[in-house]
């Protein structure tokens, strides 16, 4: 396997719009909490 993208602010926001939307079909709100959570500690690593 290669290594695996991290998760970023942006992404994170996609993410929300794409639930929001419903777009996304199988996530959920704790999905985005996850994912901004993520990006939240991505970014003060860089």
């Amino acid at each position: 396997m290669g290594k695996k993208a991290k998760m970023t602010p942006k992404a994170a926001a996609r993410i929300q719009s794409a639930v929001d939307s419903g777009r996304a079909v199988k996530s959920d709100e704790g999905f985005k909490r996850r994912a901004m959570k993520a990006a939240a500690r991505n970014s003060k690593r860089c």
